[in-house]
C-alpha cells in the first residue's frame, strides 16, 4: 500500500506531513484492502483543510474532508469520516451477502419467501 501526502498553498512541514502519514498507516492497519491513501493538506484564509482520498480493492474510492482553524485536528476529522465511509460500506456489502445467504438456505428448505 502507499502513502502519498500532498501540501498546497503552504510550506511544506515536515512534522504535520509525518503526523498525516502516521494517521493513514492506522487506515492501512485497519482495512487490509486498503490499496492506495492520498492525504491532501491545504491551506486557505483562516482555515486548514485536509482531504483524504482511499483506493482500496473491488473499486473502492472513499474521499473524505475536513476544514477547521487546526491543521491536526483537520486531519483527524477526515480520517475519522474516511474510516466511518469505509466501515458502512463493507457493512452494507457483509449485511447483503448474509441476507442472501439466508434467503437461499429458507429456498432449500421449501419454505416460502
Amino acid at each position: 500500500m502507499s502513502i502519498e501526502v500532498t501540501t498546497r498553498h503552504m510550506p511544506g512541514h515536515e512534522d504535520i506531513q509525518a503526523y498525516a502519514e502516521s494517521r493513514a498507516a492506522e487506515i492501512k492497519d485497519a482495512f487490509p484492502g486498503c490499496e492506495h491513501v492520498h492525504v491532501i493538506l491545504d491551506h486557505e484564509k483562516h482555515l486548514f483543510n485536509a482531504e483524504i482520498v482511499i483506493q482500496a480493492s473491488n473499486h473502492i474510492r472513499i474521499e473524505a474532508t475536513e476544514s477547521l482553524d487546526n491543521m491536526r485536528a483537520s486531519i483527524d476529522g477526515a480520517v475519522d469520516k474516511a474510516e466511518r465511509q469505509y466501515r458502512r460500506l463493507i457493512d452494507k456489502v457483509k449485511d447483503h451477502h448474509t441476507a442472501m445467504k439466508y434467503e437461499e438456505k429458507k429456498r432449500a428448505h421449501g419454505e416460502e419467501a
